[in-house]
């Protein structure tokens, strides 16, 4: 670490500076897995989102308490950095360890409760249609987009040529269309948002670490300045 003042003082406001920009990085990263998962409610990736949320506060309050030398803003700064580590560093490493059955499991449960809508969206933006369960039976009991929505997504490839009925993909019916199910696509952009955001967080909470031993030092330095002004009162 720095063994100056000065030195401290500009290392832990440059970090908390860098901790903004992550901050942002952390909720924007985040959001976009939770968005482009559709069915499914992600906690983990909810449980980083809210690290880049107070992340970005702590490190407006580090900001004031490093430019001010202010003793109960840094040791709170101190305390909240610690436990933010400890949550992100946990939550990123499950992110990281859920493996193909769990996200199997969960994308199933989430395509179950989703609301029609929801699935339509889904099946829409991925081009897809139906669900295929753990058991490998097709799920039918939900609205599918058109063929021609799906046409205009995948570029005329899911139904056959010159079947005019514009919901051959409604109810399973697929001897007229011939589009993948959402199992595979989901689960792929969940596998992908896991692994972007479990990484992300997890390469970002050791720098944390560094803020706390910056922050602990700098609290019990003596600003040389304040010295100076005692000596000239005398």
């Amino acid at each position: 670490m720095c063994g100056g003042f000065t030195c401290s003082k500009n290392s832990l406001l440059a970090l908390n500076i860098l901790y903004v920009v992550v901050s942002f990085i952390l909720i924007g990263v985040a959001a976009a897995a939770k968005a482009a998962s559709f069915v499914t409610s992600l906690s983990l990736v909810s449980g980083i989102i809210a690290c880049g949320v107070f992340l970005l506060l702590i490190s407006i309050v580090g900001l004031i308490g490093a430019s001010k030398h202010h003793q109960v803003m840094l040791f709170f700064y101190m305390i909240v950095l610690f436990i933010i580590f400890i949550i992100q560093f946990s939550v990123a490493c499950a992110c990281l360890a859920i493996n193909e059955n769990q996200e199997k499991l969960v994308a199933s449960k989430g395509w179950a409760i989703a609301g029609n809508d929801t699935r339509q969206d889904a099946q829409t933006f991925f081009g897809c249609c139906g669900y295929l369960s753990e058991l490998g039976n097709e799920t039918t009991s939900m609205d599918h987009p058109s063929c021609v929505a799906v046409k205009m997504k995948k570029g005329g490839t899911c139904c056959d040529k010159g079947v005019n009925d514009t919901n051959c993909c409604r109810g399973g019916n697929t001897t007229s269309c011939h589009c993948e199910t959402c199992d595979g696509p989901i689960q792929a952009a969940m596998f992908r948002g896991f692994n972007l955001v479990g990484g992300i967080g997890l390469f970002f909470s050791f720098t944390e670490i560094v803020g706390f031993f910056i922050a602990k030092e700098y609290r019990y330095q003596i600003d040389p300045r304040a010295n100076i002004q005692s000596l000239l009162r005398q």
